[in-house]
């Protein structure tokens, strides 16, 4: 890591300093990968199928295969419901299999429950059911990984079509950057959530559907901040030279401008990613959202809602998005102190100073 880390430009290496002194920023970085890896292997953690099986001496993987419950005893040839008493006793009296930690998957109807849904928290269900008879635990697992992955890719699009925008806004100026403005101004002012709604009506809101519309308006943000870099840097020595030596205005743009604009740029993308989980929390909770039944933390906490007398399904909703944008906004605080120039400046120790003088 130390060989890695001397490669790095000096201003790199100060930056990635600054960043590491930030002691709440660098834990929260930590603690937020670690919750994304584990979610990364939810299928492995909670599930209603055993992770081996072997029955009558044969192996079996029911995470990768459907078998029908014919091979385990059964009289259908139908897919194996695992959890079903008599296909346990089954497996038991003719074999053995390793069950996830938590067996049941995000979609899983407890049929074996002694009360009515939602049930509180046991040494059954962690953090109880949600008025379906759904473990609420893996729920949260999967919600977790489903909003990353959302964010993770909204985040991106709009990267992309924010940076594209303000480049071409700020680099060429005139007339393409009047136009553009007034073209932002109008676009931004259109009402995206009732634009949403009356979409919703017509077509049954999904992941990539979803991802779509919210697309159209992400990016929106980033225009303005990537626009001002530009502005700025396209008057610099260098890219005055670059512009004199007849260098192709998209090879100038990408090679010399764009790095010095991204400075300011990654600063905004953790604020960016906590907005695209906000707002697809906001959506599934009025309704609006992912279909219904999918792994949503906004459906957890509107069954919070609706459940008063069920306070787990509130308080689990509550505290995963607390924890989750929280700990974004800490490591969004920590990139933006690393990028500021008056934090680089004070880190510098008193033999940088002397040479730089």
């Amino acid at each position: 890591m130390s060989g890695f880390t001397s490669r790095l430009s000096p201003i790199t290496q100060r930056r990635l300093a600054a960043f590491k002194a930030n002691r709440r920023a660098r834990i929260s970085l930590w603690l937020f990968g670690v919750l994304f890896i584990i979610s990364l292997f939810a299928e492995l953690i909670a599930n209603d199928k055993p992770l081996i099986l072997n029955y009558d001496g044969q192996w079996y993987t029911p995470l990768l295969v459907d078998y029908p419950e014919t091979d385990f005893g059964g009289f259908l040839p139908t897919r194996t419901d695992y959890l079903d008493p008599f296909i346990q006793q089954q497996i038991s009296d003719n074999g053995w299999a390793i069950w996830p930690l938590i067996p049941f998957s995000y979609q899983t109807l407890d049929m074996q429950m002694q009360q009515p849904s939602p049930a509180p928290p046991d040494s059954r269900h962690w953090l109880g059911t949600d008025d379906q008879g759904r473990d609420v635990l893996a729920r949260v697992i999967y919600g977790f990984r489903l909003s990353v992955f959302f964010a993770l890719v909204l985040t991106t699009g709009s990267l992309a079509l924010g940076v594209l925008a303000g480049g071409v806004q700020g680099y060429f100026g005139g007339k393409v950057d009047l136009i553009g403005q007034r073209v932002t101004e109008i676009w931004s002012g259109l009402p995206v959530l009732f634009l949403l709604i009356i979409l919703a009506s017509f077509v049954q809101p999904g992941f990539w559907w979803l991802l779509g519309i919210m697309l159209l308006f992400s990016w929106l943000g980033l225009v303005d901040i990537v626009r001002a870099e530009f502005l700025r840097a396209r008057n610099l020595e260098y890219v005055r030279a670059a512009k004199a030596m007849g260098l192709p205005s998209r090879l100038i743009m990408w090679r010399h401008v764009l790095p010095n604009a991204m400075v300011a740029t990654l600063t905004f993308i953790p604020f960016l990613f906590t907005g695209a989980i906000g707002t697809l929390t906001a959506l599934d909770f009025l309704g609006f959202g992912l279909p219904p039944g999918s792994p949503s933390l906004g459906e957890l906490a509107a069954q919070g809602k609706n459940n008063l007398h069920a306070p787990w399904l509130g308080i689990t909703a509550f505290m995963t998005l607390a924890v989750m944008l929280s700990l974004l906004v800490f490591i969004g605080e920590g990139l933006r102190d690393a990028f500021d120039p008056r934090h680089i400046n004070q880190r510098q120790t008193p033999a940088q100073d002397a040479q730089h003088a």
